[in-house]
Formats: C-alpha cells, structure tokens, sequence
C-alpha cells in the first residue's frame, strides 16, 4: 500500500467514512474532522510510518506542516518518509 493509500485510509477511519469519500482536495473539516480526530489523525499516521510529524495541535496555525487538504498532508508524509531513508 502506498503512503498515499494509507494516509487516505487513515483519515477515512478518523472521519468514520468509507475511504472513496476522501479526496486529495478534502479539507479535514469537510470530512468532519475535528481538532481532537486531527491529533488522533496525527498520531496514526506517525505510528503508521515511524515518523515524527512537526505539528503542534495548541497552535496548528503556527505548524511547519501543512494540513490545509488531504493532499498536502500526503506531500508532507511523503516528504518526512523519504528523508528517513
């Protein structure tokens, strides 16, 4: 499964939809995910790919990582996965 796959699988879980209502345009809040399903989302997806996402939920305006759609937030991990390597 690519990060891509699991990230959109991730999220689907957290907003309790079924993963072909997620789209790389979905803005967390669209998919009704709020700011508690956020770091649920957060700590999913760092154990998922033993990576240490730069996000601080008290000031998410402030944070390096960019969580404005579902497809930034697949740029991110891809990112943060290909650094580990």
């Amino acid at each position: 499964m690519s990060v891509r796959e699991k990230v959109f699988e991730i999220i689907a879980e957290q907003a309790m939809l079924d993963v072909s209502d997620v789209t790389a345009d979905s803005t967390l809040e669209s998919l009704g995910i709020d700011s508690l399903g956020l770091v649920e989302s957060i700590f999913a997806i760092e154990e998922e790919f033993d990576v240490s996402i730069p996000f601080n939920a008290n000031e998410p305006d402030k944070s390096d990582f960019d969580i404005s759609s579902v497809e930034s937030i697949v740029a991110g991990i891809e990112g943060l996965v290909a650094a580990k390597s």
